[in-house]
């Protein structure tokens, strides 16, 4: 099993729930094809270096995962027909180097998912009252 990371970018004109979909069904397609999924790290919406399809922003997801090689051929091919995805980029870690690089990228996606910032609710006041 090898260790990768693809950081691929969704369009900027999705919805939350469209964005969500289509992470969700990028991971179901890694699944099916027997491949690890590590962490998720979902950067959000950044302005991109150039415009990709006229688009000036877009959805940042990056994916750690370990599988075998042949998986790669096969995820990039259906990145490529999902017409919500405008770019992506597959790197394999294989060196000791790069593997204890690989390991603290996935030990810190998994530490912002775990940190959710705190929602503190007010309390409504009686304005009728005063």
């Amino acid at each position: 099993m090898n260790n990768y990371e693809t950081l691929y970018i969704l369009k900027p004109t999705l919805t939350d729930e469209e964005t969500t979909l289509n992470i969700a069904k990028i991971e179901e397609t890694l699944i099916q094809e027997k491949a690890q999924i590590l962490a998720t790290n979902i950067m959000g919406m950044r302005k991109l270096a150039y415009p990709i399809a006229k688009y000036e922003r877009g959805v940042y997801v990056v994916v750690y995962f370990q599988s075998a090689g042949s998986v790669i051929s096969e995820f990039e091919r259906k990145l490529k027909f999902n017409e919500d995805v405008i770019k992506f980029l597959t790197i394999k870690y294989s060196n000791k180097r790069e593997t204890a690089q690989f390991n603290k990228l996935v030990t810190e996606a998994n530490k912002s998912i775990n940190k959710e910032p705190v929602k503190t609710e007010v309390e409504p006041t009686d304005t009728a009252e005063a």
